[in-house]
């Protein structure tokens, strides 16, 4: 599903996303961050947005991290679904109604 979804231009990532990736040991390093940087990249929340969205929408105690908050923050400004295999990650996206669902 995947794969149909990206050869449609349904695929949006985020450069937190692709900055994580690189600070990880990846096989075919070169060939995936490259491939990553070519996709549209999602809207991304300013600090103070990511903080307020934290307390607005009671992320805090929740089992994700500020990078996963930004996600979040960021899925909600662009008004894109969040596909995500982390399970907590997938509550919150859920519980916001924006988790990707196939």
């Amino acid at each position: 599903e995947l794969a149909n979804l990206l050869n449609n231009g349904f695929v949006l990532c985020h450069p937190l996303i692709v900055g994580e990736l690189a600070c990880g040991n990846l096989k075919d390093r070169a060939v995936i961050l490259s491939f990553l940087k070519l996709l549209p990249m999602s809207a991304e929340a300013e600090h103070e947005e990511v903080f307020s969205f934290i307390e607005n929408n009671r992320l805090m105690g929740r089992g994700i991290g500020y990078v996963d908050a930004q996600l979040v923050a960021s899925a909600v400004l662009t008004g894109v679904p969040i596909w995500t295999l982390d399970k907590k990650l997938a509550q919150v996206a859920d519980g916001l109604h924006i988790k990707y669902k196939n």
